[in-house]
């Protein structure tokens, strides 16, 4: 199956009432006051895109439209390329891809059958994805990998020393990540799968760790309270506080860009997601933005692919 051509970009603003198509200016003043800075994975009907937004959910666009179901975006230190999942297969084959951030050259990175691939991560100097594998093996046992890849899809390999998911590049190279283990935890260590630091220790399920912007706070989810809540840690392990505390799901934990909070998804009651975020003392609980999932950070947007973003959204 081949990737779906992409068919343009989507501008939409949000308020507190529905609003129809801006002129190019009123889009233009939105973005430069809420930097457009969460990408995450929107659903429309029966299938799912990515979408880019500010953190108060003013000014959505939509970037790709490459599969049934895209998600798990991440943009690349440049700000020009964000890589993603897409499902193949009646969504039994989960394949990485990347495309330019406006949406152009979709390029479909991995191609194995019947393999879930997914959680793609930019290593710091954009030389690097790493990005989790999942698949039954040939005796039924339930198999998690963390792989690299040069952002065109070459040098596939597999961290061997490493078994588990959510691989997070931490400034220093270094990869954050959540253990195979039942229950998994969550651990450092170097590119190479050398050096294992583990920062939690119980007997419950801590998963999904993402590195705060200043490198000092882990965001992650646990459910050792009896709920999957989200909790934040220091580097280190120390002080992990948790911040939600809800009847339903929590998942895909993310950070605002200056740090003071976490974004996250929470099971809403039309059987998909809402995306919240949440002050690191665990105050000033917000939706920000319906029908979301898989948020990731945008530290840094090429001005080029902005003004050809905005540009499209103009016509």
């Amino acid at each position: 199956m081949e990737a779906k051509r992409f068919t343009g970009i989507t501008i939409l603003l949000l308020s507190s009432f529905t609003l129809g198509l801006t002129t190019g200016c009123q889009s233009i003043k939105k973005v430069d006051n809420q930097p457009l800075s969460i990408v995450y994975g929107h659903k429309e009907g029966k299938s799912k895109a990515i979408y880019l937004s500010d953190e108060e959910g003013i000014t959505r666009i939509k970037l790709v439209d490459a599969t049934d179901s895209d998600g798990y975006p991440a943009v690349s230190p440049s700000g020009k390329q964000i890589a993603f999942y897409g499902k193949y297969d009646k969504f039994r084959t989960w394949s990485i891809h990347v495309a330019d951030m406006d949406g152009n050259n979709v390029r479909r990175l991995t191609h194995k059958k019947h393999v879930w691939d997914s959680a793609p991560a930019w290593s710091p100097d954009g030389k690097t994805i790493a990005f989790a594998r999942e698949y039954k093996d040939e005796n039924e046992n339930w198999q998690e990998e963390i792989w690299l890849m040069n952002p065109d899809g070459s040098e596939q390999r597999q961290v061997k020393a490493l078994e588990g998911r959510s691989p997070e590049f931490m400034q220093d190279g270094r990869i954050l990540f959540q253990s195979k283990a039942s229950p998994s935890q969550i651990s450092i260590a170097d590119i190479d799968g050398s050096n294992l630091i583990q920062l939690t220790n119980d007997d419950t399920n801590n998963m999904s760790p993402k590195i705060s912007p200043d490198g000092s706070q882990i965001a992650y989810l646990s459910n050792r309270d009896g709920n999957q809540e989200v909790y934040i840690m220091n580097i280190d392990g120390s002080n992990q506080t948790r911040l939600t505390k809800n009847r339903v799901e929590e998942w895909d934990p993310a950070w605002t860009t200056d740090g003071s909070s976490v974004i996250f998804s929470s099971q809403n009651v039309h059987g998909f997601y809402d995306i919240y975020k949440v002050s690191t003392d665990g105050s000033s609980i917000k939706k920000i933005l319906e029908n979301g999932s898989q948020a990731a950070t945008v530290y840094r947007i090429n001005k080029n692919f902005l003004e050809r973003l905005m540009k499209v959204g103009q016509e």
